[in-house]
């Protein structure tokens, strides 16, 4: 479980646990992941543990797949859940922050896919599950790098969606919308300042143009997250599912 000490990470993983599964939760800080570990053990009372981890590393992969083996068994759910790069739009985008995007969003999660599918495969069940975003069907401007490398993520997970669909594996996205969360907040605040408006008008505009008038919770995309790596989810492969209230447009 990418990013399991905060935000949609953090609420995906507390129901993972609660449904019964072994949960680990990786991330860059390892003070934030005790913490995260600490709060999820005694919500859930589930068996959770950290793994200090940096998806962009290019043996980081390997080495947490390793770990999480060696120490507790087979693999057979893997969230896929990275923070956003820097808001930018696409012109502004310098070649080291695409780089540095390109090895967060795309590469580093497609190195753990290639080692976990085919173990998934030879196991006879397996859930992945891709964090992107509604902005790869309804792109926002000043988002561009989250925007094209999330659409790359999307048309990477239905490919992999094929690979294995006859073997018990699953590869599909969640594509949350506003999430209160702190990236949310920092993406406001930008909008906001770039402006020349005050935050909590900003804030309100944004909530105003969702169906459901409001932002959701981390926790109403993590259920989402759970079900698809449930059982009960079996027959739902290569697809995207919009966690959004009903902002996105697009049929």
């Amino acid at each position: 479980m990418g990013g399991g000490a905060t935000g949609i990470g953090h609420a995906t993983a507390e129901h993972l646990a609660r449904a019964g599964h072994q949960v680990v939760i990786t991330g860059r800080r390892a003070d934030a992941l005790e913490a995260a570990v600490l709060r999820l053990k005694a919500s859930t009372g589930a068996s959770v543990h950290g793994l200090v981890n940096d998806v962009a590393d290019p043996g980081a992969a390997q080495a947490a797949v390793d770990e999480v083996e060696a120490r507790f068994g087979a693999l057979d759910v893997l969230v896929l859940n990275a923070g956003g790069p820097p808001p930018g739009r696409i012109l502004d985008v310098g070649d080291e922050q695409w780089q540095a995007a390109f090895d967060l969003l795309l590469l580093g999660p497609l190195r753990l896919a290639r080692l976990a599918l085919p173990r998934m495969a030879t196991a006879g069940f397996g859930r992945v599950v891709f964090v992107t975003s509604t902005a790869v069907r309804q792109p926002q401007p000043d988002l561009a790098a989250s925007v094209v490398l999330r659409s790359a993520v999307t048309a990477a997970a239905k490919l992999l969606s094929r690979e294995y669909a006859d073997m018990g594996v699953t590869v599909n996205c969640v594509a949350p919308g506003a999430t209160a969360t702190e990236r949310r907040r920092q993406i406001l605040t930008n909008r906001a300042e770039a402006a020349g408006r005050d935050y909590a008008e900003f804030e309100a505009l944004d909530a105003g143009s969702i169906p459901a008038g409001r932002a959701g919770q981390p926790g109403e995309v993590g259920a989402v997250v759970a079900f698809l790596a449930s059982e009960a989810a079996s027959y739902v492969n290569g697809t995207v599912l919009a966690v959004d209230g009903g902002r996105t447009e697009t049929i």
